[in-house]
């Protein structure tokens, strides 16, 4: 991004974000076919191409070749990450479900939190999907949710209200994916609503923290929402376990905006148009 005004990406990014992948999911609600299967896969794979439309042509808006060209830099570039981030993003997930179930199985919520599934490493077709899932389409999330609008909210409002207002935008971008027709079908992850938007907005504080700390580095956040994903299933986290961790996610996601209400954070602007 320049140093431009963020006022055509806070109200643009929302609404090409979500109208262009609404416009396609639509489509696929209702269905009696797989999302996985055509024509659905091809509508699903369009309106997941939102976030990647809309941090392009509002950078392309701003600052032509040029925003593109940072932006790809932002993306590609790792220099930022200190090996303390590197460990960070490497291993928050597996450390925080850790220690999740192991407070779950003490106060008898879950007698068995994990059923790890080692067995993917032996199914070559089956880690690939899990890899894509992880990591691919976290990609073309990250590159325009947080190398983009983040960064438009972060200059605009104070960092808990735009980590909140990031993850309000995410959850109701996800919010048809329960709906899908077999979109979780080769997962052990089976998401309801009550929580998992809400887990949905934790998340994103989190990676908000990420972001900051790494100095805007897109590759940063995008290891660490595929590190998420990864764990989650490679663990196989028990569907009770679930609820459970929302309590865990809220309660860093908390300590967190208590601590940047009382700090502030790097590369923070409040000053509002001057931008």
């Amino acid at each position: 991004m320049s140093s431009r005004s963020p006022g055509i990406v806070l109200w643009g990014f929302p609404v090409i974000y979500l109208g262009w992948a609404y416009l396609f999911w639509s489509l696929i609600l209702g269905s009696d076919s797989s999302v996985w299967e055509l024509p659905n896969l091809l509508f699903f794979l369009l309106g997941g191409a939102s976030p990647l439309l809309a941090a392009f042509l509002l950078v392309w808006m701003q600052s032509g070749k040029a925003g593109l060209l940072v932006l790809r830099h932002r993306l590609l570039v790792g220099r930022r990450l200190s090996m303390p981030w590197l460990l960070v993003i490497l291993t928050y997930w597996l450390f925080f479900n850790l220690v999740m179930a192991g407070i779950a199985w003490f106060l008898g919520i879950s007698a068995r939190p994990f059923d790890i599934h080692w067995e993917l490493f032996r199914d070559p077709s089956g880690l690939l999907f899990l890899i894509l899932l992880s990591f691919v389409f976290p990609a073309v999330e990250e590159v325009g949710l947080r190398g983009v609008y983040l960064d438009a909210l972060l200059r605009r409002f104070s960092t808990g209200m735009a980590a909140l207002i990031n993850g309000v935008t995410w959850a109701v971008w996800h919010a048809p994916f329960v709906w899908f027709p077999g979109y979780y079908a080769n997962t052990t992850f089976n998401p309801a609503i009550y929580w998992w938007l809400p887990m949905i907005i934790c998340t994103t504080v989190l990676i908000t923290q990420v972001y900051i700390g790494t100095g805007r580095s897109i590759i940063a956040v995008l290891l660490f929402h595929g590190m998420m994903n990864f764990t989650g299933e490679l663990l196989g986290i028990s569907s009770d376990m679930y609820p459970f961790l929302l309590s865990g996610y809220a309660v860093v996601a908390l300590l967190l905006l208590l601590y940047w209400s009382n700090n502030r954070m790097p590369g923070q602007s409040h000053k509002k148009g001057s931008e």
